[in-house]
């Protein structure tokens, strides 16, 4: 019997999200903690954050959509080789020429991103970024070959590395220092730098994850198509632009907050305080991208079949109402999650429903793409998300001044609500899908009436709010399974 294709995707989802979900709760429930505990200086925590936003973009630049066209020109298997190595050969070389251009202007953009005195930052992430870039397609013809396991053990080892390099670097490290026995840690320790120290730890991770995958680029000839790469390129190009314009729209926030508060110093606190409780929002956004690593693939899969809209539309509505139990879990339980960081840091946690509705938005854009994707009409992509960016940019350099970043976090609802609804209507007439949008509604309207019932109930007790808080999400997905008979994706 064939499988149902939610339940396949869904299958897929879940083997991605172990290299997504698993290797970031680490991250979420050891470095979060430890990094907000360590750094008692919100500012230095706001280093970190605004540094990873740059890597984040940078990251977006140096794949060019490279990874999307890879699983566009791959479909022929006989082409897939081919595929494989242009994209590899191309994004080495564009890596290779990344660092020394970052080499030889080092000096002039540590100036410019305000970081003068440290150059070794600029440096650092400049590496990870180049390095990460280039093992993107490596991890795509993973995900290519339907290999989610062997994906997800590499992304954990990623960052176990890191973990227990950061912790070795700044929490057993300074406890040796001076120590007779262990003399040699103050040749590689310095606590005024503590800071580098992050980035180092994720090169590290960076490196093993490099190392790894090198078995994955020597298995083939390399091979450079000329003709096939301006194809790739030609494809990839807007995808690049719509991703870049993506990518600020989730890092903008932590870029503009330094430059557009006036006093240097609580900029930075404010940004560390943020950034620890959009951590929290994070969560969201890790259920989308593993979501997604199991949707492209899908959707040029599923884009030969005859009942492909079908399909597309089903997986909308389970994913609109999966990320709604995931909204109303991360929202209705903040009390307890907020422990993951510290007092001080807990200053912003009303950005919190905010951002996690921003990202459900984004995933919704998400599921939308398929029409632009699988007809190559990518460029429409593009303008859909600079449209978004530019909203973005907008609200954050007219209103963080006045609202510091609660403008931040409405920024990405809006922005992601206009790309919704931009290539909802657009997608309508290019490739249209029986979406279920009046019931899609009906569940989004219903989810937030709940939270705000919550929101405004008199509770004191931490355990009967956890209570409270448990029988609403049991009601809300009680009633998407007896509305949409969700139980028979998974029953054989």
């Amino acid at each position: 019997m064939e499988i149902n294709p939610v339940r396949k995707l869904a299958g897929q989802t879940m083997v991605y999200g172990m290299g997504t979900i698993v290797p970031r709760f680490i991250n979420y429930l050891v470095l979060v903690p430890f990094y907000t505990r360590i750094f008692v200086d919100q500012a230095e925590y706001g280093v970190i954050s605004e540094l990873y936003a740059y890597v984040v973009v940078l990251l977006v630049i140096l794949t060019y959509g490279m990874e999307t066209a890879y699983f566009r020109f791959a479909r022929k298997q006989e082409d897939a080789d081919t595929v494989f190595s242009t994209s590899v050969i191309s994004l080495l070389t564009t890596g290779l020429l990344f660092l020394s251009v970052v080499w030889i202007w080092r000096k002039e953009i540590a100036q410019l991103l305000v970081y003068p005195d440290h150059v070794e930052y600029v440096m650092l992430f400049s590496a990870i970024v180049a390095v990460d870039a280039f093992c993107a397609i490596p991890f795509a013809r993973l995900r290519q070959q339907n290999k989610a396991m062997k994906f997800s053990i590499i992304k954990i080892i990623n960052v176990v590395v890191i973990v227990v390099s950061v912790l070795f670097l700044l929490y057993w490290a300074p406890k040796k220092a001076g120590s007779k026995e262990d003399y040699w840690i103050e040749k590689i320790y310095h606590p005024e730098v503590d800071v580098v120290y992050v980035f180092i730890g994720n090169l590290a991770g960076s490196l093993v994850t490099l190392f790894i995958l090198i078995g994955e680029v020597c298995k083939i000839r390399w091979k450079f198509n000329w003709i096939m790469w301006k194809k790739m390129i030609s494809y990839s190009f807007p995808l690049l632009v719509a991703g870049l314009a993506g990518t600020l729209n989730d890092a903008m926030d932590k870029m503009a907050l330094k430059r557009l508060l006036t006093d240097q110093e609580t900029a930075m606190k404010q940004l560390g305080i943020y950034s620890a409780n959009y951590k929290i929002a994070v969560l969201m956004s890790l259920f989308i991208q593993m979501f997604r690593f199991a949707l492209e693939p899908f959707f040029f899969e599923k884009s030969k079949e005859k009942n492909a809209g079908k399909a597309y539309a089903d997986v909308m509505k389970y994913f609109v109402i999966t990320g709604l139990v995931l909204f109303l879990t991360i929202n209705l339980y903040i009390n307890l999650i907020k422990h993951i960081i510290p007092v001080s840091y807990q200053g912003a946690l009303g950005v919190v429903p905010i951002i996690t509705f921003g990202y459900l938005l984004y995933g919704i854009f998400v599921n939308l793409s398929v029409w632009y994707k699988i007809n190559d009409l990518t460029k429409y992509g593009a303008w859909i998300t600079l449209c978004g960016g530019a909203v973005t940019i907008l609200i954050n350099v007219l209103l963080i001044p006045v609202y510091g970043y609660y403008a931040s976090a409405w920024a990405h609802v809006a922005s992601y609500g206009l790309m919704v609804l931009i290539s909802y209507f657009l997608g309508k007439q290019k490739y249209p899908v029986p979406y279920e949008v009046g019931k899609m509604v009906k569940y989004i309207t219903i989810a937030i009436g709940l939270y705000f019932t919550w929101k405004f109930i008199p509770v004191k007790s931490l355990i009967i709010e956890s209570i409270l808080s448990t029988l609403i999400i049991a009601a809300f997905l009680f009633y998407a399974i007896r509305k949409d008979n969700i139980q028979k994706i998974f029953m054989k």
